[in-house]
């Protein structure tokens, strides 16, 4: 990826992939400076440039009662203390065209959800602001259709674009990663791979999203392996408590060890 894209990235001569990490969705300031408190240490240490994760509200919930954020502009403002306090980018998802340009101006980064991907509107909305521009694959489309929603946002005077697969469904109740559209969305911008999302078991009967953390170290070594410029892992340090997809996120006491093993095998590819 060019990381210049990003110019207040840390590390970003760094061969190494990049990191989107940070929680599901914002609860408080305090969890949030916790958080990232945490993954900046970590971070620091292996020389993977890194930005922070996190929701400001939540629109794709599977029922009413689903907790959908703190209040957006309260977010928002946590959002930019992260990115104030430790000197990194931030990125956030927004759902409605009305987002973007309020969005913009707090994060860095302006995701667009995979079920929100063929929206012209909302990925015009996005680029038109001038930041980076995230579409996540919808779950629904093949890697070649990415290229649209790609030219999108370049048709908008935007070059500053990535994709981020977060798998594709498979029956009713299940995600798959097909690895075979990591080199061909690369052909079309960087690529991105959402493990935490990858591994979601959506429409439960309960209406709680399931998942299955258990397989997060391997798909991330399935992605590296495969070429992937950077991952997204959504951590939390109590993930049985999280407000949002607690079900599929990665312990934060067990981000450290995970990243040194798949910086140890990315050192591997590069130089060999």
């Amino acid at each position: 990826m060019n990381l210049s894209l990003i110019p207040q990235l840390k590390h970003a001569d760094s061969q190494q992939f990049f990191l989107l990490a940070g929680p599901c969705a914002i609860e408080g300031e305090e969890m949030a400076l916790r958080i990232a408190e945490r993954i900046v240490q970590i971070t620091d240490r292996l020389e993977i440039p890194y930005i922070f994760k996190g929701s400001f509200k939540k629109a794709n919930r599977s029922r009413v009662d689903s907790f959908t954020g703190i209040g957006d502009e309260k977010a928002l403002k946590i959002l930019a203390k992260v990115s104030q306090t430790f000197g990194i980018p931030t990125v956030t998802d927004i759902h409605e065209v009305s987002d973007a340009a309020m969005a913009a101006e707090y994060v860095d980064v302006l995701q667009i959800p995979a079920f929100l991907v063929r929206q012209t509107d909302l990925v015009v909305a996005a680029a038109e602001t001038g930041k980076v521009v995230n579409l996540k694959k919808g779950q629904f489309m093949s890697p070649e259709a990415m290229k649209h929603a790609v030219q999108k946002v370049l048709d908008s005077h935007n070059d500053q674009v990535m994709v981020t697969d977060r798998g594709t469904m498979f029956g009713y109740q299940d995600m798959i990663v097909d690895f075979r559209g990591i080199p061909t969305m690369r052909q079309y911008a960087p690529v991105v791979l959402d493990v935490t999302h990858s591994l979601q078991q959506p429409n439960q009967s309960s209406g709680v999203t399931g998942g299955r953390p258990e397989m997060i170290e391997t798909i991330s070594r399935a992605g590296i392996a495969a070429g992937v410029d950077g991952l997204f892992i959504e951590t939390h340090f109590d993930p049985a408590n999280a407000k949002s997809d607690g079900a599929n996120m990665l312990s934060l006491d067990l981000l450290e060890g995970l990243l040194t093993r798949l910086s140890a095998i990315r050192s591997t590819i590069v130089n060999f």
